[in-house]
């Protein structure tokens, strides 16, 4: 990169813990001349670009004037744009085709369909084959956001007067065990990181209450047939987080896992994920060698509102003091203390996260429900 500070635009709109505490620390420590092009300035320091970054002929206009050396976002919203903007830049990235596959659900089935992968029912909310029980869920929704189950064409139809200016599909229901998949790669090169199994609510929500470290092997059914999927999506290039049940997908997300537990992820396999995200979008190399878990036991568990109202009071962040021997407990705080909460029966009502590392899974389990049991969150109606 010569001696000149080599220059990363990081785009993104919403300030999230990965790029506060992730990304933006790791490009101090690779060097890098951070300009962050984002269309919220006033909730960013360092060098800020203004910019409608969700307009990817803006971005690209923006972008090409400050001549990076990389582009780079994180951002389950940005991604289609970043990569038309490193395409147009000649610069390494996504290839932005995999990026709509990823963020539209219905572009997803379509093309697993055609490449013979897998079929899963998808249909317009409008349509008259929809077979029940179903899942009704917005065509470019994260979070779990306005995901529930429908048994019927009445309950269909009741639920979607309840939402508004949201263009929404609705899916088959796959049944089974919910997993994760997490990979990087460099265009030739994938590391398979491993993956969790998720826990998740009762229908007719799903939310995530619990991720346990649970790397399915290679040659597994269930992780053949994720991996044979991306390859079908055209995914290879920087990390992406991908859940599924059994053989056939639930969804891609093309980022880090994200709900903290990407610091998780990268304290289980002693491994910077951060930087190595960056170093991709640089264009160097994986090392063949993929990285190995240290500790043998992960689990992020979930805190989240159970009522409306306004958040009074919650455990400091940081690590936990009382684990057991061996085991490396954190709170992550979610919402701030006098935040107001309307339940949304999703992942946007976790009030926060105990994320723990060990060797032993049960001493693991008693530490995070220890510190559970400590309680301290509290909201007023």
């Amino acid at each position: 990169m010569g001696d000149e500070l080599a220059t990363l635009c990081l785009v993104t709109s919403k300030p999230t813990d990965a790029v506060t505490h992730g990304f933006l620390p790791a490009a101090v420590r690779l060097g890098l001349d951070v300009l962050l092009v984002t269309d919220r300035p006033l909730d960013y320091g360092g060098r800020v670009v203004p910019c409608d970054v969700r307009d990817f002929r803006a971005l690209i206009s923006c972008v090409s004037a400050l001549r990076p050396d990389a582009v780079f976002s994180n951002s389950d919203h940005l991604q289609a744009q970043t990569a038309l903007t490193a395409a147009y830049l000649g610069l390494p990235g996504k290839d932005w085709r995999s990026c709509m596959r990823a963020k539209d659900k219905a572009l997803m089935r379509r093309r697993l369909a055609e490449t013979g992968v897998e079929r899963v029912g998808c249909w317009d909310v409008s349509s008259p084959d929809v077979v029940f029980p179903a899942v009704l869920k917005p065509a470019e929704g994260v979070a779990s956001e306005d995901v529930v189950l429908v048994r019927d064409s009445a309950e269909l139809a009741d639920r979607l007067a309840l939402i508004r200016d949201r263009r929404m599909i609705v899916e088959e229901f796959l049944p089974g065990q919910l997993r994760t998949l997490e990979t990087i790669g460099d265009g030739e090169t994938t590391w398979v990181l491993g993956g969790f199994r998720t826990d998740v609510s009762p229908p007719p929500f799903f939310i995530e209450e619990r991720l346990t470290w649970d790397p399915l092997p290679p040659g597994d059914p269930g992780r053949a047939h994720a991996e044979l999927a991306l390859a079908s999506l055209g995914v290879g290039f920087g990390v992406c987080h991908t859940e599924f049940a059994g053989q056939r997908l639930i969804e891609v997300n093309d980022r880090l896992i994200g709900d903290r537990c990407e610091f998780l992820l990268s304290e289980l396999l002693n491994l910077d994920l951060f930087e190595a995200t960056l170093r991709v979008h640089l264009g160097e190399r994986l090392p063949a060698r993929v990285p190995s878990a240290t500790a043998n036991h992960a689990v992020a568990s979930y805190i989240w509102a159970e009522q409306a109202g306004v958040l009074q009071s919650a455990p400091e962040p940081g690590p936990v003091a009382d684990a057991e021997s061996g085991v490396r407990v954190r709170y992550w705080p979610m919402l701030p203390i006098g935040s107001r909460i309307s339940l949304a029966n999703s992942n946007r009502d976790y009030l926060g996260v105990f994320t723990a590392v060990g060797a032993c899974p049960l001493a693991v389990a008693r530490s995070v429900a220890g510190a559970r049991a400590r309680g301290g969150w509290e909201i007023s109606a």
